[in-house]
């Protein structure tokens, strides 16, 4: 499959190509089969084209919204790509594309690479001038059960030792391995996106699955396990415990922010009872998807804790304390 049949004319004259989706829904084949003889959805021939088109988008939305928030670690940042991928949509000669899904994909994976480009370009990815990360923004849901619109956030999250781990790929590493590895694009349809060969697209995405292996170990499934830990871990905190912070730490367990990264049990636990005050006023919450604490002050957002837990210990501790990032989150729903 050369990835041709998920352009329009338009793109298919400038000698692009676009990426494969996984399958084709109802609504397409419908779409498909109102065509006429000439291969052209008659809808949009009859005028009513653009509200079929908007129905029709919208049964890729909440996919599309995942691979963007996945590319670029941020929800606005990823409506932003969504609502571009529509733009661009609106204004093709969307009739002869057979295969809307992957037209999609295509656009939006082009739109966050430009967007992830950008961002070097002004100097805002820190990766090799500032000694942290650049923190993604977090989902959080209470600990005691989520709304329908928290769930549906949620579901469409991975986890957020996943994501930080994201932000210090190259944005060709990040693309290549978010279309393949998180949602089984075929490498030489990426290799469109990218501007690449597929061999060299099959090694930016492995250079990028050594780096995720290695910063984003599997936690522990059990969430009550997983309370248990993080309990542990406030209560010391609060009481400036070292020994009780350091029996619930791995060894070698990595504390990542925007300020820096630390490393070992010692030089962590020295860290948490340093911040001892916003431990006082942390509360459980879900962190995309698992245990992790918020500190909360006057109903405002100071902090956001996310806790990878292996075999009952402490690995990562992913750390967003930037105001412009906690601003954009709704915590209604974590207080009283």
């Amino acid at each position: 499959m050369s990835g041709d049949e998920f352009l329009t004319p338009e793109e298919k004259a400038e000698g692009k190509s676009g990426v494969g989706s996984q399958g084709e829904s109802q609504g397409e084949r419908n779409g498909r089969e109102s065509c006429g003889s000439n291969g052209r959805r008659n809808s949009f021939d009859s005028g009513g084209g653009t509200e079929i088109l908007a129905l029709r988008f919208e049964t890729h939305r909440a996919r599309l919204r995942a691979v963007a928030h996945r590319m670029l670690g941020s929800l606005a940042e990823a409506d932003d790509a969504v609502q571009e991928a529509w733009l661009r949509l609106s204004r093709s000669d969307a009739g002869a594309v057979e295969n809307l899904g992957g037209w999609l994909t295509t656009a939006v994976g082009r739109i966050c690479l430009d967007m992830l480009r950008s961002r070097r370009t002004r100097r805002e990815e820190p990766l090799d001038e500032q000694p942290g990360v650049r923190m993604p923004e977090p989902v959080l849901a209470p600990v005691g059960g989520a709304d329908p619109e928290q769930e549906a956030l949620l579901a469409d999250s991975v986890g957020l030792a996943l994501l930080v781990v994201l932000e210090t790929l190259s944005p060709a590493e990040r693309l290549a391995f978010v279309l393949h590895d998180l949602f089984a694009v075929p490498f030489d349809e990426v290799a469109t996106v990218v501007g690449r060969s597929p061999a060299a697209t099959r090694q930016l995405a492995s250079r990028a699955r050594r780096r995720v292996q290695g910063g984003a170990p599997a936690s522990d499934g059990d969430p009550d396990r997983q309370r248990e830990v993080v309990d542990a871990f406030l209560a010391a905190a609060r009481d400036g415990d070292f020994d009780g912070l350091v029996a619930v730490l791995d060894p070698d367990v990595v504390a990542r922010s925007g300020a820096g990264v630390t490393t070992g049990a010692a030089a962590v636990a020295s860290g948490a009872i340093a911040f001892g005050r916003l431990a006082a006023v942390g509360r459980p919450a879900l962190v995309n998807g698992a245990v992790g604490v918020v500190g909360l002050m006057e109903g405002r957002l100071v902090s956001v804790l996310s806790f990878t837990v292996v075999h009952g210990r402490i690995a990562v501790i992913d750390i967003v304390r930037e105001p412009e990032r906690l601003s954009a989150l709704d915590v209604t729903f974590l207080e009283g």
